[in-house]
Parts: structure tokens; C-alpha cells; sequence
């Protein structure tokens, strides 16, 4: 018999039953994508968001059990993919990609409780099943060298002062039945700096069975994507094993966009935004100087009318001939008030809980969805068409302190905007090993209450930076009051890199990558232990540019050049007297110009020699005639 889940799967588990995404996939009474057991399967859940966005969340979920892994039988697991995860000892991994930054005052809270989401740039963690520290490195090396590949990605740059083992912040979600705590390594890394664009959606799509050219995956294209204000590319692999079933090997793909709507809309020909005629703009007739020649343009949030075909250029193409026929492939989440009309031969079916609704549609036909304005009787907008977003339990800024170039400091700003709760959280930072931390300067304080309250921090965890060899590790245990903010601030000194370690672009800044913070779940029994929770939700900070000592990279240009020159004049100098014989100029050998002009004198002198030969010769004879007459 199989030993059951872990505590904090089933923990997992019953926060996304309480999500709006499990709301949503529960809606359908054969079967969801959180709890079907086929092979393949995949959803899009679409959510109209304030300030005209649209959410879209593309979920793809593939198993094979581990017996068939084993054996090198791939069907719907990638072939690529799985061959590079034996060959590194690799027992759960997830990658990430990410741009753009989650307007959480806006949007409210992050999709997936924030679990499939990583900081701006490429981020990546993995188990590795290794003997020794040394071999979990050697693994480690050789999963981002192919994984590099794999995604055409800079993963190869994650090297040793990129690459930290955290402690408390992140746990397994597989089930690894036969490993233990010794032969486990933890490790993660990231780079903010990577730039993710079409060559990583590319081998992304190629990963899916149908390849993209069917189902969901069809709406997918860069243009698209990387043109919305924020979005994030998932890949997670874990061992699952169920309590009356084999244990599986689980790839769960998941790519998550926020599209402006009036942008995606805009004509590919003619991109350029216009404000639209006088008599086209829709008006809020509700306010009270409202006139024939005065208009207030009301908010087009939630009352914009699109189509699938407006927002990503074409309908979906069909679904795939590969996935499981229970779970509905479109989900929106919209009240039912509002109004949704779609393709020819679709089949509607509503949530009990009056916010989302599922559509089921043929394998063959395009599927289109037309979501038309809503209007009230007085022609003004209604802003209540849109589902209210739920509130993070958690809200995170972090910014630079300080002034000058040989020290600074790093203000993370939390606020609880919960009344009656607090918040346990893990804050951890990967830094760069040039940001040297004070660790005695770190403090805690709550806003509008006179000085430090320290006791907020729990537990600290501090690996400090090698030069050269690796970065700054800090992870810190803490709590949030109800209804209160917190500042956590600490001081740092930056160190001077050689001029070689400089990139071309060493005015711009060094990124730091995005603190990941983990609010813990407490169990049923209210302990505190840490092995006893799972992470409730997931968030990310935004990166920060850091500006170190930058010498004048234009002195060295100047000198070299000034040096250069007057090595030349010296040694030409030097060179001429030691090489060259002087001799006087009408010593020496004509050559050149002078030359020439020399040999044409003589032709022309030559000329002249022979005519004045001819002349003599014919007066010579009349002058001995004369001379014998005077005789």
C-alpha cells in the first residue's frame, strides 16, 4: 500500500480548492484539472481585470508513470526533457520566466496563489540526488549547461556565485518516497538580467504534445505575449504519488499574461495609438455636467466589448486530440450577469458559485468567444460586471537606501491588509557577492510606532559571499501584525570590481535579483513548527539596480592612445638615425618626381642639340667659299 500525501500537499491541495482557479475547474462534474488523472490535459482560465487587462492562464499537465520513465517509454512526457533530468540526478524541478512586474494594488492577488510565478529574469531550483555537496554541484552544472540548450537561455551563466542552497524557504511538492534528508540537495539560482523573448516560447511550445498547432496552445504567440505588461513561464516536474494508484511522473507547463486589451486590439498595420473621434467616445452620462459638448470617458476596465480573435489575431484552433474529454478546455471568470456569446456548437455550463463559467466545444470547430459591452438603462457603464479581486495576504515593496558609491542599504516595505490576522512569511535574498551585508544592522520596525521592534524577526539564516566564489545568502523568518507595516531594513557595503568584471553597459547598473518571499500556512493544530506548514502564498519583489564604484573607463582609452603616440615618435625617431645613411642631396640616387623631371629636361635638351647640329653643318660650306673669294 502506498504511503499517503505528505502534510503539506495535502495542504497545497486545500488552498487551491478554495482558489478561484479550483472554483473554476470544479465546475465541471466529470472531473478537474486538479484532481483527473489522465494522461494529458489542459485549461484556460481567462479573468477581465481592472484598468482594461486580461488575465489569461494557460495550464498544460502531463503524466507518465515512473515505471515507463524508468523504462524510456515516453509518450506524453517529453522526450527531451526527461533524458536531461536522468542523466543530471534530477528528482523535482521547476524554471521559471518572467517579465514584467504584478500590479497587485490593481489586480489584486497573484494567480495560483502565486506558486508558478518567479522574479524578473530566469529563475530555477531543483532536488538533486547526490552523495556529497561536491557531486550536487557537478549535477547542478550539468542540468543548467543542458537546460541552456534546451531553451535557448543563458542558464550556462548560473554558475557557483549565482547559485544558492536554501534553507527555509522552499520545500518539495513531489512525493519522494525513497530519498532522504542526506542524499537531497536543494539548490537554486537565478539571473534577472536575462531578456525572455521568442526563442524560449519556442521549445516551451515544442514540449506540449500537439506542439501548439492545436487546442489552447494555438492562441500562443509572441508577438502577443511578450507584448503584455506581465507574464510568466512555468515548468514544474514532481514525482506523485496517489493513495490507490502508481506513482507518476507529473510536467506541469503554465504560462500567465496580463494583455492590455486596448492595445492587443490595436491593428498590426497601423499600431500607432490615436485618440479615437468625438463621436465615437463613450461617455459617463451619470455625472452631473454631462452636455452635448462636454463628455467624461467612462472607464472601459470591465466594459470594453472583445473577442478572442481581437485580443490574440485568431480563435482557438479545435482542442487537442490528446487530451482528457472531462476537464473543459476555456473557463472566463465573469459574473453571471454578464453576457458571453460563443462559437456554434459550444456547451455553457455555469459555477454554482455565479462567477465563473466553463465552455466544452468540438474537437474539429474553431471556438470564438464574444464578450459584448454591458450597458444600464442610462447608457452609463457598470463597473459590477467585473469579478472583485482578491486581496494578496500580503503586500511587498523593496528599494535602495543611502547615497554615494561605497555603502547603501536595502528598505523592504510589507504591509498586512488583514484586520484580524497576522502574517508569518520567510524572506529570502539571493545577493550578488559585491553586496556585502551588515548583518548587525538589520532591524524590523512597525510604521507609527516609535522605535525598533525586533522581535517581529524570528529566526535568521546568513551565509555571507566568497569574492569571486559565491554570493550572499539571507533568509529571515518574520511576522507581520494585523492591519500594520513593517520596514525591514539592513546596510551594506559594495565592493570594486575589477576593471575586466565591468560589462559594456557598467553605467546602466548590476541587477539584483527579486527577493522571493513565502507566507507560511499554519496547520490545524496552530504550531509554529516549520516542518509542519506549506507555503500559503508566493510573492516576488521587483529587481533592483544596483550602482557600484565605475572608474572612467575613458582615462585608460586616453592614456593608451597618448602613450601609443608618443612610443611612435620615439621610436621613429630613434629608428631613423639608426637605420638611415645620410648623404648630400646631390650624392644621392634620383628617384621619384625629380627623376622624371630630369629625364624629360634631357630628352628636350637632346632635341634642341640635334637641331642646332643641322644648321651648322649647311652654313659651314658658305663660309669657306667666302673665305677663298677674299683670297
Amino acid at each position: 500500500m502506498r504511503p499517503s500525501f505528505p502534510s503539506f500537499l495535502v495542504s497545497l491541495l486545500s488552498l487551491l480548492c478554495f482558489s478561484p482557479y479550483a472554483a473554476i475547474a470544479n465546475a465541471s462534474p466529470a472531473g478537474s484539472i486538479f484532481n483527473s488523472r489522465s494522461d494529458y490535459h489542459e485549461q484556460l482560465i481567462l479573468r477581465p481585470l481592472p484598468l482594461s487587462a486580461l488575465l489569461a492562464s494557460f495550464n498544460f499537465r502531463s503524466n507518465t508513470s515512473l515505471s515507463a520513465f524508468e523504462a524510456h517509454n515516453f509518450r506524453f512526457f517529453p522526450r527531451s526533457l526527461g533524458q536531461i533530468l536522468e542523466h543530471a540526478g534530477t528528482r523535482e524541478l521547476h524554471l521559471r520566466f518572467s517579465l514584467g512586474r504584478w500590479d497587485a494594488e490593481s489586480w489584486g492577488a497573484r494567480p495560483w496563489n502565486g506558486a508558478r510565478e518567479g522574479g524578473t529574469g530566469v529563475e530555477m531550483w531543483a532536488w538533486l540526488e547526490a552523495d556529497t555537496d561536491e557531486e550536487a554541484d557537478r549535477k547542478w552544472l550539468t542540468l543548467t549547461n543542458a537546460l541552456s540548450g534546451l531553451f535557448c537561455a543563458s542558464l550556462n551563466f548560473i554558475d557557483s556565485t549565482r547559485t544558492t542552497r536554501p534553507v527555509m524557504s522552499f520545500q518539495p511538492e513531489g512525493n519522494h518516497i525513497d530519498a532522504n534528508a542526506t542524499n537531497m540537495h536543494l539548490l537554486y539560482g537565478v539571473l534577472p538580467h536575462e531578456v525572455v523573448c521568442t526563442e524560449n516560447l519556442t521549445p516551451f511550445l515544442k514540449l506540449l504534445p500537439c506542439k501548439g498547432k492545436a487546442g489552447i496552445a494555438s492562441l500562443l504567440d509572441g508577438h502577443k505575449l511578450f507584448d503584455s505588461s506581465w507574464q510568466t513561464m512555468a515548468i514544474d516536474i514532481r514525482p506523485v504519488c496517489p493513495e490507490d494508484g502508481e506513482c507518476v511522473l507529473q510536467i506541469e507547463q503554465s504560462i500567465d499574461m496580463v494583455l492590455d486589451i486596448d492595445r492587443s486590439m490595436r491593428p498590426r498595420d497601423n499600431p500607432i495609438p490615436r485618440p479615437p473621434p468625438a463621436h465615437d467616445m463613450k461617455c459617463n452620462t451619470s455625472k452631473p455636467y454631462h452636455a452635448h459638448d462636454t463628455c467624461f470617458p467612462t472607464d472601459s476596465a470591465a466594459n470594453q466589448d472583445w473577442s478572442l480573435s481581437q485580443i490574440f489575431g485568431k480563435p482557438i484552433k479545435g482542442t487537442c486530440p490528446l487530451t482528457d474529454p472531462t476537464v473543459s478546455p476555456v473557463c472566463i471568470q465573469v459574473p453571471d450577469s454578464r453576457i458571453v456569446f460563443a462559437s456554434d456548437g459550444a456547451v455553457e455550463k455555469k459555477n454554482p458559485d455565479q462567477t465563473s463559467r466553463c465552455f466544452d466545444f468540438p474537437a474539429e470547430n474553431d471556438f470564438e468567444i464574444f464578450f459584448p459591452a454591458p450597458e444600464a438603462q442610462d447608457g452609463s457603464a457598470v463597473i459590477e460586471h467585473l469579478v472583485k479581486p482578491e486581496t494578496p495576504l500580503l503586500y511587498a515593496e523593496r528599494s535602495f537606501t543611502g547615497h554615494g558609491q561605497e555603502r547603501g542599504g536595502v528598505q523592504t516595505i510589507l504591509r498586512n491588509p488583514s484586520p484580524d490576522q497576522e502574517v508569518e512569511f520567510i524572506y529570502m535574498e539571493s545577493l550578488p557577492w559585491f553586496m556585502r551585508i551588515y548583518l548587525h544592522t538589520i532591524s524590523a520596525r512597525v510604521d507609527g510606532q516609535p522605535g525598533k521592534a525586533d522581535s517581529l524577526i524570528q529566526e535568521v539564516y546568513y551565509r555571507p559571499a566568497v569574492d569571486r566564489a559565491r554570493g550572499t545568502q539571507l533568509e529571515v523568518r518574520m511576522t507581520v501584525p494585523p492591519a500594520s507595516t513593517v520596514f525591514l531594513t539592513y546596510d551594506f557595503e559594495k565592493s570594486i570590481l575589477r576593471y575586466t568584471e565591468y560589462p559594456p553597459d557598467a553605467n546602466r547598473g548590476f541587477d539584483v535579483a527579486a527577493a522571493v518571499i513565502t507566507i507560511l500556512n499554519k496547520d490545524k493544530n496552530g504550531g509554529t513548527g516549520r516542518n509542519s506548514r506549506f507555503a500559503a502564498y508566493n510573492l516576488r519583489t521587483t529587481t533592483l539596480l544596483c550602482n557600484l564604484p565605475t572608474p572612467d573607463f575613458s582615462m585608460p582609452y586616453n592614456v593608451i592612445i597618448f602613450t601609443s603616440t608618443a612610443i611612435a615618435l620615439a621610436f621613429g625617431g630613434m629608428f631613423n638615425i639608426l637605420v638611415r645613411r645620410f648623404v648630400a642631396a646631390n650624392e644621392g640616387p634620383e628617384n621619384g618626381l625629380k627623376k622624371g623631371v630630369n629625364t624629360l629636361k634631357a630628352k628636350v635638351a637632346g632635341m634642341f642639340k640635334k637641331g642646332d647640329k643641322g644648321g651648322a653643318a649647311a652654313i659651314a660650306p658658305e663660309e669657306e667659299e667666302e673665305e677663298k673669294k677674299a683670297e
